[in-house]
């Protein structure tokens, strides 16, 4: 059977239901995972969705900034949200699905930085290569569970790879691809030996954006992006990967999010 995950920084899931309602009927992900909810923990928006068979949902959410919400017509056997850095700032929700095969989805939102790329001077980006650190580290400890197969999905707002920008060179000094982001988000998916699954179908040497700011006056024909928002499986999950769909229409309606959705899809049984 094939199992679909779609991952969307919604930039306000109260202000924007209805294109999320839009997506769920376009895109028939099995799994949606939100960022930036800005929702209060309670108040998700949950009813339109669980109207169109979306009613498993886990939400961890606070007034104004961040949230992470994971929609599911799957039902969840297990969810938590593991805090960083040491607050409680909303920033990772997870579900497992299944039981004889089960596959846990970590579902993360990190943090922006700010606009100046130097830790002594900006609190912001400090925090940023802090929860980079500590992700690693959970990563390579205990992550996943045994016997699982598993998926990091989110808006992890570093640009890794050279062709992950519009230009690598006027970027090396801009927050989401300097030199010392990248590096820590390669260590991260190396920690969990993840599968950057969305570079499996597009090759590292073709460029590929997620977002778009809101400052471009024509966003499209400028095409000034970057690729913020991610897919990884593990090794077991993979080669099952048969598609990766970057929905970059949406970025084009009427009042969305400057990110758009990605959905990957595998061949699996969960």
């Amino acid at each position: 059977m094939t199992f679909k995950i779609a991952t969307w920084n919604i930039n306000s899931v109260r202000l924007r239901i209805g294109l999320v309602e839009r997506v769920l009927k376009e895109l028939q992900p099995d799994v949606l995972c939100l960022q930036e909810t800005k929702c209060p923990q309670g108040q998700f928006p949950s009813a339109p969705l669980s109207d169109l068979g979306y009613s498993h949902i886990a939400e961890f959410g606070q007034k104004g900034y961040h949230g992470v919400a994971i929609v599911s017509r799957l039902p969840f056997t297990r969810q938590f949200s593991k805090p960083f850095c040491g607050k409680e700032d909303c920033r990772h929700v997870s579900v497992t699905l299944g039981k004889t095969k089960p596959v846990i989805i970590h579902n993360l939102y990190v943090p922006s930085g700010g606009d100046e790329p130097d830790a002594a001077v900006n609190e912001k980006f400090a925090h940023k290569l802090q929860f980079i650190t500590e992700l690693e580290a959970w990563f390579r400890a205990d992550a996943i569970g045994k016997d699982h197969g598993g998926i990091v999905v989110g808006d992890l707002n570093i640009a890794p790879l050279e062709h992950d920008v519009w230009s690598h060179k006027d970027l090396l000094k801009v927050v989401s691809h300097t030199p010392i982001e990248t590096a820590g988000l390669m260590r991260v998916l190396e920690a969990g030996n993840w599968v950057d699954v969305m570079r499996q179908h597009t090759p590292p040497n073709e460029k590929l954006y997620t977002w778009w700011s809101y400052r471009a006056k024509d966003w499209a024909l400028a095409n000034r992006g970057r690729r913020l928002d991610h897919i990884w499986a593990t090794p077991r999950l993979s080669p099952h990967c048969s598609d990766v769909t970057v929905m970059r229409e949406t970025r084009g309606w009427t009042q969305t999010s400057d990110h758009v959705p990605v959905m990957a899809t595998f061949n699996l049984n969960v």
